[in-house]
């Protein structure tokens, strides 16, 4: 049987450059760095005084006070690009068969600000005194559960959760299941808020994060300077539809995915296999799913944390994959920008990919100075530039040894 093909029509997010698709493309392309000092608590007594953070955002007025107060951070912006992605998608409910509707999206950590807010009340006042909505306001899935709800899609509706890798997870997973039959619209991607002292204090115990004082240093991807990732928070949500259902009724198409892959390491707990050896197992299976060679692919939205380990990690994996046409690609990381959002990171950079490819446009890896002959792959130091690009593929790695990859493609109407 041939397998159905799927597209992206709608997208939405809300990330530290940004509060809307359009506004953090813009950013994007322009180089701008969202990365600042913490302002969501008092850092005088932590080592990390840097994150990016969602800013101007009005989240009363896009959900409703009453609403909002019954969700974590996570939610709300989870919620909030989704609503940006259905308004773009222009999907009428009303004539879709809801069952035929699903949705699929991460969160790495869930509802950590609740967590901790929750353990301060309960260990002043009693622990059932917390409030009633604490539970669901801190699982992992409900922002899924909202989605489904708003809605109405009753088909499948899961909250795929492999750490860094959960928004690529979920964009291939949705792809998947539209591909095969399952369902004709996927509402897919990540959300995650976990700029919090307890969430922010266990990253730097593990010595996971930068504690540079300076913006424009401290998510240095590929740069021989760096030393750790820098938090961030946000949201992405894609709007996935099988190609006649979308084309059937008129929907606008940003790009198609051909190929996604999925592995694990199983070797470390956090340090990558050496060698990068799962980053590129997942890298040649996405590309074998998407029935391309490796010579097809001409940009990758690197994972790129700003990590010593995962930066040289996935720079040997490329070059395991991609063996002399490594040397060809263009290779950069938003992550630069944005910083590390994790379970939502795949998803926000889905978005970018894809509109990289529709605007023939490569973000930069802005910030680098150094360079790290570990590293020694076309970065697109600094400043983006315009280019043809055909097919793209973002990575996701992932704690635990998770690993994700998708595939997109310009989209061309005439094929």
């Amino acid at each position: 049987m041939e397998k159905r093909r799927v597209v992206i029509t709608g997208m939405g997010t809300v990330n530290p450059v940004g509060n809307s698709v359009a506004g953090s493309w813009a950013a994007v392309k322009a180089g701008k760095c969202g990365i600042g000092p913490i302002t969501r608590y008092d850092t005088a007594e932590m080592k990390v005084k840097l994150a990016g953070e969602v800013k101007g955002l009005d989240i009363d007025g896009l959900l409703g006070r009453r609403e909002a107060k019954k969700m974590d951070r996570f939610t709300q912006l989870a919620l909030i690009a989704a609503q940006e992605c259905m308004s773009d998608a222009g999907l009428d409910r009303e004539r879709e068969k809801p069952d035929r509707c699903g949705v699929i999206f991460s969160s790495g950590i869930g509802g950590f600000e609740t967590v901790g807010e929750a353990h301060r009340r309960g260990s002043e006042r009693g622990y059932d005194t917390v409030s009633p909505f604490m539970i669901p306001m801190i699982i992992s899935n409900m922002a899924a559960g909202h989605m489904a709800i708003r809605c109405g899609f009753t088909g499948m509706c899961s909250c795929v959760v492999t750490a860094c890798a959960g928004g690529t997870n979920a964009v291939g997973d949705a792809f998947r299941h539209i591909r095969d039959g399952y369902a004709e619209v996927m509402l897919c991607g990540g959300g995650e808020a976990a700029i919090t002292p307890l969430a922010m204090g266990g990253f730097t115990a593990m010595k996971a994060l930068c504690e540079s004082t300076d913006p424009l240093r401290a998510s240095i991807p590929f740069d021989a300077e760096r030393s750790g990732f820098v938090m961030g928070e946000g949201a992405g949500a894609l709007l996935l539809e099988e190609l006649g259902h979308a084309k059937a009724r008129g929907a606008k198409i940003y790009a198609e995915v051909i190929g996604y892959g999925a592995n694990c390491d199983a070797h470390h707990i956090t340090a990558p296999a050496p060698g990068g050896a799962g980053g590129a197992a997942c890298m040649a299976q996405a590309l074998a799913d998407a029935g391309i060679s490796p010579e097809a692919v001409d940009y990758i939205n690197a994972h790129g944390t700003s990590t010593p380990l995962n930066d040289a990690s996935e720079t040997a994996a490329i070059h395991t994959t991609f063996g002399d046409h490594a040397q060809k690609l263009t290779v950069s990381s938003t992550k630069s920008m944005t910083g590390h959002l994790l379970g939502a990171a795949g998803a926000v950079e889905a978005i970018f990919t894809a509109l990289a490819l529709k605007e023939g446009f490569i973000p930069a890896t802005i910030g680098y100075q150094v360079p790290d002959p570990a590293c020694d792959l076309d970065i697109v130091p600094n400043e983006g530039r315009q280019a043809e690009i055909k097919i793209a593929l973002s990575n996701s790695l992932g704690f635990g040894g998770h690993n994700a990859a998708v595939v997109l493609k310009r989209w061309e109407a005439h094929l």
